[in-house]
């Protein structure tokens, strides 16, 4: 396997079905099996799946997933490869993990060691993830320690299945430094998410604490511009001086920001990356940072051309 052409195989890639019904009840699904279909023709190349198993009740006590949550991933990663879409398989169960490692040190293991099973005679455009943005509790030494753990079960049936990892501190660029990967590993794609300014990205969102902070412009100056070519630079040094593939898997605009703001910041860290050789997941397709109206049936269609204009192939 040659990492750098299977990450530029994920070029440009969506994060999907984090918030979706469909992981408790297939009657209120709001992704559907077209629109996968639509993905690929819009001119994406992958699909990000976020999992959360110990939300969604995907996982019983015993650490066993359940059928049917299992099922729907399959459905999922099925609709992916039928589309010519590589998949990414994230543990996307970033809070929990946050607030209780040790706790669900157990739980987490054991999912590694079913999905790698599963998915271990799946062809290579099936990736993993091990954990999406670990913080809080979840500290870079005790990352560094779990990740090597939940590594090794995935070697143990998927040699040379490619295997995504990022820093601590929500895949911050800035604990790239912290992060130690096994030099022998090969197989490894690093992730880093990407939401700064983080008061122009998450503008008007009650979870960030920033409700009422509205109206924040991104004007692309140069200096605005130069703020994040500085951040972007620090990540590929570090990738290049490791042998390392980086994978831009979160960056979007809270949708409270204005269209012309989010458009204007979309396609230039979309650019920038694409110009370092990164692939990208934009977040996300459903939900909210809307890409997809789905209740409409339409492209919230300014977005979709900042990501991808109509002009590039």
């Amino acid at each position: 396997m040659d990492v750098f052409e299977l990450n530029r195989r994920l070029g440009r890639g969506v994060n999907i079905l984090g918030y979706d019904p469909v992981w408790r009840s297939r009657d209120e699904a709001r992704m559907r099996d077209e629109h996968f279909a639509l993905i690929k023709r819009a001119g994406f190349s992958s699909v990000r799946i976020c999992l959360h198993p110990l939300r969604d009740g995907g996982i019983d006590s015993s650490g066993n997933l359940t059928s049917y949550w299992l099922g729907v991933l399959d459905w999922a990663v099925e609709q992916a490869l039928e589309n010519r879409l590589l998949a990414v398989l994230d543990f996307h169960e970033f809070v929990a993990m946050g607030k209780a490692p040790l706790e669900l040190k157990g739980k987490f293991l054991s999912f590694w060691r079913q999905v790698s099973d599963r998915y271990s005679g799946y062809p290579e455009e099936v990736l993993f993830e091990l954990l999406n943005e670990p913080n809080s509790q979840l500290t870079p030494e005790l990352w560094n320690s779990l990740l090597k753990e939940a590594l090794q079960i995935v070697r143990e049936t998927n040699p040379d299945r490619g295997v995504i990892i990022g820093p601590a501190f929500w895949n911050s660029i800035k604990y790239l430094e912290r992060l130690e990967l096994p030099e022998e590993d090969r197989g490894i794609i690093v992730t880093v998410h990407y939401y700064e300014p983080f008061q122009f990205t998450h503008q008007g969102a009650k979870w960030a604490g920033l409700e009422g902070k509205v109206g924040v412009e991104w004007g692309g100056t140069e200096g605005e511009k130069e703020a994040i070519r500085r951040d972007f630079s620090k990540a590929q040094s570090w990738a290049e001086s490791r042998g390392r593939p980086i994978f831009l898997g979160e960056f979007g605009v809270y949708d409270k920001a204005s269209m012309v703001s989010r458009v204007r910041y979309l396609s230039f860290v979309a650019r920038l990356a694409e110009s370092l050789g990164w692939s990208w997941a934009y977040w996300q397709f459903d939900s909210d940072f809307i890409l997809y109206d789905i209740p409409s049936n339409r492209w919230v269609e300014p977005v979709l051309r900042a990501l991808i204009p109509s002009n590039l192939p």
